[in-house]
């Protein structure tokens, strides 16, 4: 598409858009966000979401702090992140405006639900004044219409209650915006028609609805001068693809890696805000033989089943966040004491304690190099965006089960929820590491060790491997209880040395962009991966002489990076907490790191993090 003519309004050729849709959690706002996704994938994008919650179940209507929003940056060049500044507001209530406009940029458009805006609701959501008169809304190009009556004149003789009618105002807006980005509502038919039958009322009303939107901005209703657009579809590598969250990819990577090891899954979890959808997506996985899912009463529970099933044989999993690791505690210090393959998923989010349990940060850390009693360490693992939760859990699995030790997944809220388009790997094509099983009875302790210095795998029931692991300090030689002082220091040092050899298992640290030396080095880890990279990027092409280095392994750090790190005049690192790697990395190499931090509950922004690198480079 291009320039049209005969009627047609002219689209602008933009190679991204940027759309946020905000309103109540009953609103349908995730749902509208989702549809916009799937359809934006299907036209061939390239994309980046970031779903934003309201911690409360169901707020009360119209505040400010039960907003819901969905945002989707999606075009034909290769998308990173979720982007800075909206281009396109759906504000579907004055609270979600109030919330949402200082995120569209100077010159976007908003489009706003005129028949929210009441007494009741400006009320409710803070505002002494209309913000369509009061000049609130000067810059921007304003799309106001009344989406609910809209709506209810569109499925009006469907048989559907006022209340039920009007729910379907999500799907009038969002094939509106379709129409806007120039995508089809074919997509979001097929759900539609999938999900409540195409004859049914709801069914039929939605399909309404939606038609009726589209149909809106299609006959030229639009007020004069909101733009309409134009995106070319991304030259993606050629092969099948499908939207992927980060909660489906750990779950899937959690399945293949076990399967790449020659082991059952057992997933013991609890749910728990943002870790559910791993365990919702691999329940649904419950007709496949190899997988066991147990949803247990509590945190302790949970990882106690994984114990067991670990010591019987299985790979096991399980998912958490930042209250359920402290629960979990004395279970996983067991797990590491009994040198058992376990691969534990942190999903953080914000703290202390309860915290926003539904915003995102990197704050756990060092909770997880640190946080248990006695000298316990463990690998650490973060992924770096969605689709990559899957490979860096196939990772971990890998890890657990040649070091006979628990892997944490470092992941987070931001990670959990959004999505992205997903190459579908061939399962085939990945490598197949399988368990060594220990077998011979001839000279078997359960503590003897390999030249990686993991312990014996005896499943048991295997004959002439009976033996006793526990959580009290075991004889190196004979797997006795041992209180003996230098046995304790020899065990010690061993379950350190054994963690640090796992960094020979993995590639040595490379510059992920620019010179491997220079004026300034970016350090990113976890879900600050792509804004980073797209900051740099940016900073490049104006000439700054900037590189950025990602951290996959966090505990041990890879080979390499201390030399790396010296090659370069200033070293910053971004994370969205205090500065724990920054921590980490001046004890570890002795070098002068900066931080560049944020504790918000929301993921860095591209222009903060520039004016953050760029304010070092002066």
């Amino acid at each position: 598409m291009g320039s049209e003519s005969g009627g047609v309004r002219e689209r602008t050729r933009v190679a991204v858009g940027v759309v946020r849709f905000a309103g109540d959690s009953g609103d349908g706002i995730q749902l509208m966000g989702s549809r916009f996704t799937q359809a934006a994938a299907e036209r061939g994008y390239d994309l980046a979401t970031v779903p934003d919650y309201p911690a409360e179940i169901r707020a009360p209507s119209g505040t400010t702090f039960g907003v819901s929003s969905f945002q989707i940056r999606f075009g034909g060049d290769a998308i990173r992140n979720p982007g800075d500044l909206a281009d396109t507001l759906v504000a579907m209530n004055p609270a979600a405006l109030k919330v949402h406009l200082d995120g569209v940029r100077e010159g976007g458009t908003v489009i706003l639900n005129t028949g929210s805006f009441n007494e009741k609701n400006l009320k409710r959501a803070g505002l002494e004044s209309d913000p369509r008169e009061d000049g609130t809304l000067k810059g921007y190009r304003l799309v106001a219409l009344d989406i609910g009556k809209q709506t209810l004149d569109a499925v009006s003789g469907l048989g559907l209650s006022r209340k039920n009618a009007a729910r379907c105002r999500n799907m009038y807006a969002l094939g509106l915006v379709l129409w806007m980005y120039g995508a089809g509502i074919e997509p979001a038919r097929a759900w539609l028609e999938e999900r409540f039958g195409a004859g049914t009322p709801v069914g039929r009303a939605n399909l309404r609805a939606l038609e009726a939107g589209h149909a809106f901005g299609e006959t030229a209703e639009l007020a004069a001068g909101a733009p309409v657009y134009d995106i070319h579809p991304a030259e993606l590598t050629p092969g099948l693809y499908r939207t992927i969250t980060g909660g489906e990819a750990l779950a899937f990577g959690l399945v293949v890696g076990a399967h790449k090891v020659g082991r059952p899954l057992f997933f013991g979890s609890y749910p728990i805000t943002p870790a559910s959808p791993v365990l919702h997506r691999l329940a649904a996985l419950r007709d496949n033989p190899d997988v066991t899912v147990f949803q247990a009463e509590d945190e302790i529970a949970a990882i106690s089943s994984c114990i067991g099933a670990s010591y019987a044989g299985c790979l096991s999993g399980t998912s958490t966040s930042g209250p359920g690791m402290a629960l979990k505690t004395e279970a996983l210090s067991l797990a590491c004491a009994a040198e058992l393959p376990l691969v534990v998923i942190d999903c953080q989010r914000s703290g202390p304690s309860t915290g926003l349990p539904t915003k995102s940060e990197q704050t756990d850390l060092m909770y997880a190099v640190w946080g248990r009693p006695g000298e316990a360490p463990l690998p650490i693992l973060a992924p770096k965006s969605p689709s990559d939760c899957f490979d860096t859990v196939v990772e971990a699995t890998r890890i657990a089960v040649r070091f006979m030790t628990p892997v944490i997944v470092l992941a987070d809220g931001y990670l959990v929820n959004a999505s992205e388009p997903w190459l579908l790997p061939n399962v085939a094509d990945i490598a197949a590491v399988p368990a060594k099983l220990h077998t011979d009875p001839e000279g078997f302790q359960p503590f003897m060790r390999d030249e990686a210095l993991a312990r014996p795998w005896a499943i048991p029931g295997t004959p002439g491997l009976e033996h006793r692991i526990g959580g009290l300090e075991r004889d190196a030689d004979t797997g006795e209880v041992s209180y003996d002082p230098e046995n304790h220091q020899r065990m010690s040092d061993l379950r350190a040395e054994k963690v640090a050899r796992v960094a020979d298992a993995l590639p040595a640290q490379k510059v992920e962009v620019g010179p491997p030396s220079g004026k300034l080095a970016v350090i990113s880890w976890g879900s600050t991966y792509g804004v980073v990279r797209e900051a740099v990027e940016e900073l490049r092409t104006e000439g700054e002489e900037v590189s950025q280095i990602h951290l996959r392994a966090l505990h041990p750090l890879p080979r390499g990076l201390g030399e790396l790190l010296a090659g370069f005049d200033r070293v910053v690192v971004a994370e969205l907490n205090s500065g724990h790697l920054r921590a980490l990395l001046r004890a570890e190499f002795l070098v002068d790191v900066e931080g560049l931090n944020q504790i918000n509950g929301m993921p860095f922004l591209v222009r903060d993090v520039k004016a953050g690198i760029r304010g070092r480079l002066m």
